[in-house]
């Protein structure tokens, strides 16, 4: 009896996320296959059976909160909006070849001043000897739309899908090469996501140990870009780009106290919500 009623509050329980995300109830074929955990992976823990509710905890992990932020940049940088992260929510990681993290946050609108539920997919694949990779998959306001997954990797330039370039030395700099700008020390200041791809590339060359933002000096940016501009400040806009940023790490930790260097290239394909960050040390 008591096995029962078990079985008929989980059909109870399917029935309802059935509705709730627009699909035909009862006996939905596509219920328990793996493109649904797509749509409901902020939610609802689909790969385990029977599936989970994904509960909030409102942590403060460092690494959660870093895929997060980048979530809110990919956004403001297509929308052109200027949220910013509060703290996060709750999270699901998905493993197969590749991790995928479903995070859920509270965003803030300066504009507005309102705080709101903001979710990020973000496929992450630190191989060795490879690239650290971090791409967005998803970002918006909470909903319950499909989440297109699917990277188009046709859609980006063949110049950003070489191998990644070696560092820029002051010879090839030097050259007036239309192509490259050096970031002002006041646009530092006002692209802060700058610091946010250097927390990044400083998290990944500690092996992902870091627990708390690191206190990190950026001394010089330089950007490369094949896209046309008018002004080089523009390239700070542009979709496809590499970044070699020359920074310092000004905290405790002896083993980190020197200069670092690195090499960040981002492509994005088009697509609403898709970002795609390639880091290497360049020393």
């Amino acid at each position: 009896m008591e096995d029962f009623e078990l079985l008929r509050r989980e059909k109870i329980r399917r029935k309802a996320k059935l509705k709730l995300f627009g699909l035909d109830v009862p006996n939905h074929p596509d219920f328990n296959k793996e493109g649904l955990a797509s749509v409901i992976g902020f939610d609802v823990d689909n790969c385990s059976y029977p599936s989970r509710l994904i509960k909030s905890t409102w942590g403060d992990d460092y690494d959660i909160a870093l895929y997060g932020r980048l979530g809110l940049h990919c956004h403001n940088f297509q929308k052109g909006t200027n949220f910013k992260f509060v703290r996060w929510e709750k999270y699901d990681v998905i493993s197969t070849a590749y991790d995928y993290v479903y995070v859920t946050l509270d965003a803030k609108d300066p504009v507005s001043d309102s705080v709101f539920s903001f979710q990020t997919l973000l496929n992450e694949d630190s191989s060795p000897d490879c690239p650290v990779m971090w791409s967005t998959l998803a970002c918006r306001i909470k909903c319950d739309d499909r989440v297109d997954d699917h990277w188009d990797d046709t859609a980006v330039d063949d110049f950003y899908k070489d191998a990644m370039p070696k560092w820029l030395s002051d010879e090839e700099l030097a050259r007036d090469n239309k192509n490259y700008y050096v970031v002002q020390e006041s646009e530092l200041q006002e692209n802060d996501w700058l610091h946010l791809f250097t927390e990044i590339a400083f998290y990944s060359k500690t092996n992902n140990e870091l627990t708390a933002p690191p206190p990190l000096e950026i001394e010089k940016v330089v950007v490369v870009t094949t896209e046309d501009t008018e002004e080089g400040h523009e390239k700070l806009k542009a979709q496809n780009a590499i970044f070699y940023v020359s920074y310092k790490y000004n905290g405790e930790s002896s083993e980190w106290a020197c200069d670092h260097k690195t090499v960040i290239r981002k492509t994005m394909d088009g697509k609403q919500g898709h970002m795609y960050l390639e880091v290497v040390t360049a020393e």
